[in-house]
């Protein structure tokens, strides 16, 4: 049989030696099999042998937030649009539709912001969340000045024009950091194995529970326990949001520092203090006063769950799930909340505001236990640790 020939003229080395030491790369050519060293490729009636490159079982890395700059700022602007356009006017509409629609519409907007941003994520989202502070103040008053003038159709159609126009801005700008590798799914079952998550959201149910008694009651209350106007008493809720205008803010400011975590469960229990408060407010000044401490302590439950629940994930490519998720809580909470409050009105001869307050106050507290039971769970009971 006739020897095999190397181009060499040295002794063959095993391949799989030869392929661990290549010093000079210069000497290396593609094939469709793979990568061959010139120097070690038998001629005669033998092939050469292919080599198979490894399989990449490497993930891609996740993508760095910008934390800053044109791109994750036009986030917060169209998110803005969105809060102005959803929490901004879920209070002057109801029905399963609307629902439905704002919050498809809003649960977007908030999770993206949370993808551009590390150590100023809350900042950045209760920027986005003045938006419904914003729409809580000018859509009861463009109501109330048109209907009357043009009719109810008419005074609709005005502020589905103002929504088209002012949600140009999100359709065009908004884009997710990172898309999941798979199909997302409605719901991460696995995020009930996490004991901090699971707290939190039973803090935004209790929470949520609560913090809407107020909203709706309030210009009754204030209209059967003191002697304010019929015209004033409309714009109570008007001023609770202006007063959350601060509280949307100056919290998550300090939230970026102490945790947003730490900022929530602080202002959930100065809301029940505030909530509890009520019951001795018997005049025109305490309502105004109450109105705006109230909305100042309540608006981080607007703005501060979707960061709060961005530092309990550590998968940006699950926040939705998680997003959507915790959100559900806080739409059950604001769905059976107030009715409840409104039978234990009807009692005493429909009168019972003491325990209408009482109501609301044990559900303030009960979120702010949970939430803080969701502090300790992730960072124990140390009082500087961030959280």
């Amino acid at each position: 049989m006739k020897e095999p020939q190397f181009s060499t003229g040295t002794a063959p080395q095993p391949l799989s030696e030869k392929t661990t030491h290549h010093e000079d790369h210069s000497t290396l050519s593609s094939t469709p099999y793979g990568t061959e060293d010139n120097d070690s490729v038998i001629h005669g009636n033998q092939s050469p042998v292919p080599l198979q490159s490894p399989p990449n079982t490497q993930a891609s890395p996740s993508p760095v937030p910008p934390n800053g700059g044109i791109l994750a700022w036009l986030q917060v602007a169209g998110s803005f649009c969105i809060f102005l356009n959803t929490w901004g006017i879920v209070n002057m509409y109801g029905g399963v539709v609307t629902g439905a629609g704002f919050g498809c519409l809003f649960l977007p907007g908030v999770t993206i912001v949370s993808q551009y941003f590390n150590t100023k994520k809350a900042f950045a989202t209760g920027i986005a969340s003045l938006g419904s502070s914003v729409g809580g103040v000018i859509y009861p008053i463009v109501w109330t000045q048109l209907e009357p003038k043009i009719g109810f159709g008419w005074a609709t159609r005005v502020i589905g024009f103002i929504l088209m126009a002012t949600l140009i801005l999100p359709l065009v700008v908004l884009r997710p950091l990172q898309y999941p590798h798979k199909r997302r799914s409605l719901l991460d079952l696995k995020s009930l194995l996490d004991v901090p998550y699971v707290l939190f959201g039973l803090g935004i149910l209790f929470g949520y529970m609560g913090i809407y008694v107020v909203f709706f009651y309030i210009q009754l209350y204030a209209l059967s326990n003191t002697d304010m106007s019929p015209y004033l008493a409309f714009y109570l809720l008007a001023i609770i949001s202006a007063g959350s205008s601060l509280g949307r803010i100056l919290p998550n400011f300090a939230a970026d520092y102490v945790g947003t975590l730490n900022m929530q469960t602080t202002f959930a229990f100065a809301s029940a203090v505030l909530s509890l408060s009520l019951i001795a407010i018997r005049n025109e000044k305490g309502i105004l006063a109450f109105c705006v401490l109230y909305g100042f302590f309540t608006g981080t439950f607007v703005s501060l769950p979707a960061p709060t629940v961005a530092s309990l994930s550590t998968n940006m490519a699950s926040l939705g799930g998680r997003m959507s998720m915790a959100f559900m809580a806080a739409g059950i909470g604001s769905l059976v909340g107030s009715p409840i409050a409104g039978a234990i009105l009807s009692t005493n001869g429909g009168n019972n505001w003491t325990m209408l307050q009482v109501w609301s106050g044990i559900l303030l507290v009960l979120s702010g236990v949970s939430m803080l039971g969701a502090r300790i769970a992730k960072v124990g009971i140390k009082v500087n640790s961030k959280a």
